[in-house]
């Protein structure tokens, strides 16, 4: 393996930006806690609370609406766990979303209607409209629709406001899990039409380890994590001021980047002709639809997606098979199969993501190790059809 490497697996986590280490930085050196009155407790608060206002105008929210947690998969696990009779969704969901819902079909107490998507992974305003008619009929007491703002997988973007109108009309609450669309597509809490809203800082550049759940004034949400009145007492428990700092300064950055995202575009545009170019057999999911700029997911028929990540990691270029946030995972995916990908092509995607400093070079480097990865993977797959 060469020393240079090219990182294009920006939707698993993005470099650490430089505003943001300087914030954690200055942070360490605070020494108050954010709820003691006395002037470090009070250096820190400020600190919290202009942090909660850098994310708040990342999303268009209140600085009042904003919780800190450890990251977006506790915050959607807050929202999703958080009493409701049903729950509308479809199976594209990240995990996070998808494991405590089915926790909750263990429940005979609690429903869970899914809802379809098309070949591109749109949800199916029409399949929302049937279950919300059905649920009403059933008497389902407080539902909750929860759909993402943009797959983690495919960056196809979901028509979150109209499903959100819809919903509500029927007198359900909407969640929308919106870590993959920040930073990377405007995001406005009220135009959207939902009540809750989910965020990680690594997404956008910040530390790991630490996110916010947007709460709309006056939704209602019980307190998912109890012994202390911090996060206006929905979520106790001192908080991390470096990460939240952190967080802060990569939501200011991320707001400015969105000024770029032409140029960051034009190379997920690039990537995907040179593959094109390379392998004419190349799938390039989800084009039909309105997708994030960043995101490209190909499929090579014939070919492995474990093996296709591992060749190019070697080759010194890092994607990766779906979503990263199973351990070491690289799999098939579901949400390739809930949109009805052949078997075969689903096994052999691959997702490539770029950010605010990806360049040219990235592009040349991807295209060079993919024609060689995928000439490999033709001569083998030649030869098992000989044999």
């Amino acid at each position: 393996m060469s020393g240079a490497r090219t990182y294009l697996d920006w939707n698993a986590g993005a470099p650490l930006r430089p505003e943001a280490r300087a914030a954690v930085m200055a942070a360490l050196d605070v020494t108050g806690n954010p709820s003691s009155p006395h002037s470090e407790g009070r250096r820190a608060r400020a600190i919290v609370e202009d942090a909660r206002e850098q994310v708040a105008a990342l999303v268009g929210a209140r600085p009042a609406e904003v919780v800190f947690t450890s990251g977006a998969t506790e915050a959607n696990n807050a929202v999703v766990t958080g009493g409701w009779d049903t729950v509308l969704l479809a199976r594209i969901e990240h995990d996070s979303v998808l494991a405590p819902v089915r926790g909750l079909e263990g429940n005979g107490r609690r429903r869970v209607l899914e809802l379809a998507v098309d070949a591109n992974g749109v949800l199916d305003l029409g399949s929302l409209d049937e279950r919300t008619r059905q649920a009403r009929e059933a008497g389902a007491g407080r539902s909750l629709l929860t759909l993402q703002l943009a797959n983690n997988e495919t960056g196809v973007v979901q028509p979150v406001a109209a499903a959100a109108a819809a919903a509500r009309r029927q007198g359900l609450s909407v969640h929308t899990d919106a870590v993959q669309a920040a930073g990377r597509i405007p995001v406005s809490l009220a135009p959207l039409g939902v009540d809750y809203l989910s965020l990680s800082a690594h997404k956008l550049g910040g530390p790991k380890g630490v996110g916010a759940l947007v709460v709309r004034e006056g939704a209602a949400l019980p307190p998912f994590i109890a012994g202390g009145g911090q996060e206006r007492r929905r979520r106790a428990g001192t908080e991390n001021v470096p990460a939240i700092a952190g967080f802060g300064a990569a939501a200011r950055a991320a707001v400015r980047d969105l000024e770029t995202v032409d140029r960051v575009r034009a190379l997920r545009d690039r990537i995907e002709a040179e593959v094109r170019a390379a392998t004419p057999s190349a799938v390039v999911i989800g084009v039909d639809a309105e997708r994030l700029p960043n995101t490209a997911s190909v499929t090579l028929p014939g070919a492995s997606a474990e093996t296709l990540v591992i060749a190019l990691d070697l080759a010194g270029v890092a994607v990766s098979a779906g979503a990263a946030c199973s351990s070491g995972k690289v799999g098939a995916s579901h949400v390739l199969e809930a949109m009805g990908l052949e078997p075969a092509l689903a096994r052999a995607a691959i997702r490539v993501s770029l950010g605010w400093s990806s360049t040219e070079r990235d592009v040349a480097a991807f295209a060079g190790a993919w024609a060689q990865v995928a000439a490999r993977a033709a001569a083998r797959h030649r030869e098992r059809a000989v044999a």
